[in-house]
């Protein structure tokens, strides 16, 4: 894989209070906005940050860490009021909430309709995973971004998780523009996940209505067309629809708009035609997740 070590530049230094963290969080503020990947500590582990609602700076967590499927991200935010603007709390997740955080507790709920959250960040589905956070650090990062933060464990997947910045510099230290350095963590484990959803799986995944032909190089009578790159297929004018996620054959733009494609040309067409998509870096994941929802149909989904 080679040398994945971060630069001396991108570990700021977040100890103590004051000034110094003040300009710490700064900077990590203006590279997250920029669509940039941030290392923050938390209470538990270093999280790869995010910001949530930016599909193509979500896309660059999977390609950091080398997941071979998309999976729901949790969401970092700064307090109670901004986690229920993500989600639909009933009396037993305001209890949950109120007795354990801010802390190392993660919870699965409903989705609240028409939040700006990427479709990549939850894998597609109609739950969304919270915590807010009980760092000093994260928590005034998160307050100081104003938005929700995607961050999984900042390691590679199957790596163990990281505890201190140099962990993180070892493991994914490229692709992060800043890495906020307090030395180790205290609790050193991934916080605990509840899951509070109605009785949906929390392992479930996302399957448009309509039937997928995958690896299409023609346009059948009534199908949709799900397009890759700059050449489309004889016959495309005919299709009932089409999206092409990316006209420049880019996966990290064709991994941004995966999934909110696939839903609105599961509301025009019965069947959808999706066009050869590489099997490399997140072309994998996208190509994982079309095989789920091409297969046989169960009851999840």
């Amino acid at each position: 894989m080679g040398d994945r070590s971060a630069s001396i530049s991108s570990v700021i230094d977040a100890r103590g209070a004051g000034s110094k963290r003040y300009r710490a969080v700064a900077a990590a503020v203006q590279a997250l906005r920029r669509g940039e990947l941030v290392a923050m500590p938390t209470e538990t582990v270093y999280g790869l940050a995010a910001d949530a609602c930016n599909a193509r700076a979500v896309g660059k967590v999977f390609i950091a860490k080398g997941r071979p499927r998309f999976n729901p991200l949790i969401l970092h935010v700064h307090s109670l009021n901004a986690a229920h603007a993500l989600g639909i709390f009933d009396d037993d997740a305001e209890r949950l909430a109120e007795a354990f955080w801010p802390g190392p507790l993660t919870l699965v709920l409903p989705m609240r309709p028409h939040t700006l959250v990427s479709d990549l960040a939850t894998a597609g589905l109609s739950t969304v995973a919270i915590r807010v956070p009980a760092h000093p650090v994260a928590k005034a990062l998160l307050s100081a971004f104003g938005g929700p933060l995607a961050a999984p464990s900042a390691n590679r997947s199957g790596h163990v998780s990281a505890t201190t910045a140099a962990h993180v510099a070892a493991d994914v230290g490229v692709a992060v523009s800043a890495i906020l350095d307090v030395g180790p963590t205290t609790i050193g484990m991934e916080s605990t996940i509840v899951g509070l959803a109605g009785g949906e799986p929390v392992a479930t995944h996302y399957a448009p209505a309509a039937t997928l032909r995958l690896n299409a190089t023609s346009i059948e009578p009534g199908e949709a067309l799900l397009a890759f790159g700059p050449t489309l297929p004889e016959g495309v004018d005919k299709a009932a629809a089409t999206i092409n996620l990316s006209e420049t054959g880019n996966l990290t733009e064709a991994a941004a708009k995966f999934f909110s494609a696939l839903r609105d040309l599961d509301k025009q067409a019965k069947a959808i035609a999706v066009m050869p998509i590489p099997e490399e870096g997140l072309g994998e994941a996208i190509n994982d997740r079309l095989r789920r929802a091409a297969g046989p149909r169960t009851n999840g989904g």
